[in-house]
């Protein structure tokens, strides 16, 4: 497993020279004020306020985000992402819940599968930015119970909301996975259809589960920053990249520090679901985390 974090690691590094060097090259030969292709206007300006130098960039993340702060701008970007990254885990989780109890509930039930799928699948074309104002409506409006909507829960539900699908997808594919055998081996052992579930269907499907949240939590992360960018919520990656953005015009390297953040958060979170594969997956005999 060392190895191969370090062949991991390594070949991680080597991509991000090859990205730079392809950066640098094409700012190199690119035209500054960009152009057109078979008639389209496709090819990027090449100039140092649309892109950057690479070391203006990285040399950028060691300069105060403004005039009047001191902190590093790296610094201040983490305790953003740090505040982006509790939300999309909160929705990770949602949508983790949801999607596990829809494919439990589609698999136990062949008609609930034929009428509920096609809705599962309907919802994802819902565009994330036009729904994101409805449901940020909500705070102030709901009152369960004595605790009143915050903003954040808004922005959880629109994560998980991009989360559930693909673990109800792969879930009820890895549910559905044991051979016809097994499972009529279990039905003459007069085992109940729960603990089939528990005992056959569910350590069947984990290794459909984990690509399936290894996916969602990057979709979490952008259903977080999507959320917060349509709806200004404040303290997040996404409000950074908003205010970062404006100032683009005489600091173009700053939007790229709210770019690394978001990067580097979506990694962190996968990361977390990497550390999750390979304690449930240690000790299935025959398979290794990937």
């Amino acid at each position: 497993m060392i190895k191969r974090g370090v062949r991991r690691t390594f070949l991680f590094c080597v991509a991000l020279f090859l990205v730079a060097s392809a950066w640098e090259l094409y700012k190199l030969v690119g035209p500054d004020d960009g152009g057109s292709l078979l008639g389209l206007n496709i090819v990027p300006k090449a100039s140092n306020r649309a892109m950057p130098h690479t070391w203006d960039i990285v040399s950028r993340l060691t300069e105060p985000e403004t005039s009047a702060s001191t902190d590093p701008i790296w610094l201040t970007v983490a305790g953003y992402a740090w505040y982006t990254l509790r939300l999309a885990f909160v929705g990770l989780v949602l949508g983790a819940v949801v999607g596990i109890s829809l494919a439990v509930l589609m698999a136990r039930f062949r008609v609930v599968e034929r009428g509920l799928l096609p809705w599962v699948i309907m919802s994802q074309t819902v565009p994330l930015i036009a729904l994101a104002p409805q449901v940020v409506s909500w705070s102030g409006r709901l009152d369960l119970f004595g605790w009143e909507w915050p903003r954040w829960a808004s922005v959880c539900v629109l994560a998980a909301f991009l989360a559930f699908f693909p673990v109800a997808v792969g879930t009820l594919r890895g549910l559905k996975s044991p051979p016809a055998a097994e499972v009529e081996l279990m039905q003459s052992y007069a085992a109940s259809w729960w603990t089939t579930l528990i005992k056959l269907r569910f350590p069947a499907a984990v290794p459909h589960m984990v690509p399936a949240l290894k996916l969602a939590a990057t979709l979490s992360v952008v259903g977080v920053i999507v959320s917060e960018i349509s709806t200004g919520i404040r303290g997040g990656i996404g409000r950074a990249v908003i205010s970062y953005l404006q100032a683009s015009t005489g600091d173009p390297e700053k939007i790229y520090a709210a770019v690394f953040g978001a990067a580097a958060l979506g990694m962190a979170l996968f990361g977390g679901v990497v550390a999750l594969e390979a304690v449930v997956m240690r000790k299935r005999p025959g398979e290794e985390p990937t």
